[in-house]
């Protein structure tokens, strides 16, 4: 459960029904502008737990991308609803990225509280996102780049508002997220054309 910590950010409504297409333009904007070369490796860490429905997000998208994207050599997702990255082993998992991948463009993907009339939107934002802000846990930030969905409503017993979070919402906008991720990162690497991601 985070707050991102970059100002330059894009949101999109995941009950519009284009969301997919405005999710698309707008990572496939951010993958062009920031995904260089240089990056050998392509992370994709997904935050949160599979203990409470608002805190799922993450984890949802982990389990979908793990199947969708497994044949691509050089991505690589961590956060799964059988393995989760959460707050007990965030900072493990941070290490594990940086000690085995060489030069990697991190994609953190988090769960996050916000008003009331921003529930249901998807922002992505370049820079990192800070887990753990939103319930004033004090974890380290990850990400060349960051996406966060508000699930619910920040501002008061923020772990109460975790566990009663509507189920619907959270696949809603887990599928959003992960079927954007999955047709954009397609197009990318085929218009790019980089050996070292093509499918195995």
């Amino acid at each position: 459960m985070n707050t991102a910590i970059s100002s330059h950010t894009h949101s999109i409504d995941i009950h519009s029904p284009v969301a997919i297409y405005d999710f698309d333009k707008i990572f496939t904007e951010y993958l062009t502008n920031y995904f260089t070369s240089e990056y050998k490796a392509l992370v994709i860490m997904c935050i949160g737990t599979d203990r409470a429905t608002g805190d799922s997000l993450g984890p949802l998208i982990g389990y979908k991308l793990k199947k969708s994207l497994k044949n691509y050599k050089n991505i690589f997702i961590h956060g799964t609803l059988e393995n989760p990255v959460h707050a007990k082993n965030l900072r493990a998992s941070i290490d594990f990225v940086y000690k085995n991948y060489k030069n990697p463009f991190v994609i953190a993907i988090d769960a996050c509280l916000g008003k009331f009339d921003r529930i249901g939107y998807i922002t992505i934002g370049y820079g990192p996102l800070k887990p753990g802000a939103g319930v004033n846990k004090q974890l380290p930030s990850i990400g060349n780049m960051h996406i966060t969905g508000i699930v619910n409503l920040s501002g008061f017993m923020e772990y109460i508002i975790l566990q009663n979070t509507r189920l619907n919402l959270v696949m809603k906008m887990a599928d959003t997220i992960a079927d954007g991720i999955q047709y954009s990162l397609w197009k990318f690497l085929k218009r790019i054309t980089k050996e070292q991601y093509e499918l195995n």
